[in-house]
């Protein structure tokens, strides 16, 4: 097995972060890359919904993250999160790859709900409790970490919301 210092510097900064919060979990290398929810639950033998992808928009009024933990088998709904972060919905767009860089430290594939370069504003998605065992990417597209969607709220701190399409 590869040590950790052979990793790449996002997926060390999770482990780094999950291990001084003392989460149960140390996150996983994947043999195969997982940049989508699709690709991550045929690695990990899960559902798509298991799969807590991280959606990075920018609020255009001051430039700021806002980071939705969403299920993989839904679509986040942007004018419900624009609402719940106090924007209207011409404030909210879709975060490119180098915003996406420069706030999180994480390139698109690899956005960790953790231990991010800026905090971003965070909302996870309610649909995610219909699963008791949820996977997070952890930094990298080869790295994910399991946790609860309890343990999700926690170590984000951010709220359960009602953030995607009926």
């Amino acid at each position: 097995m590869t040590v950790l210092a052979d990793r790449p510097e996002g997926f060390r900064r999770v482990a780094q972060a999950l291990a001084e919060r003392g989460h149960r979990h140390a996150p996983r290398w994947l043999d195969v890359s997982a940049r989508t929810c699709a690709e991550a639950a045929d690695a990990l033998g899960v559902q798509v919904g298991q799969i807590a992808k991280s959606v990075i928009f920018r609020r255009r009024s001051d430039g700021v993250a806002v980071l939705v933990v969403a299920s993989g088998d839904r679509r986040v709904d942007e004018g419900k999160v624009a609402a719940l972060v106090g924007q209207g919905p011409d404030d909210l767009g879709r975060a490119d790859a180098a915003f996406v860089k420069q706030q999180t430290g994480f390139s698109i594939g690899g956005v960790s709900p953790l231990a991010h370069a800026r905090p971003p504003v965070v909302l996870v998605d309610r649909e995610l409790f219909r699963f008791g065992e949820i996977w997070a990417a952890a930094g990298h597209p080869n790295g994910v970490f399991c946790l609860s969607p309890d343990e999700l709220l926690a170590l984000t701190g951010a709220p359960a919301a009602d953030v995607v399409q009926a």
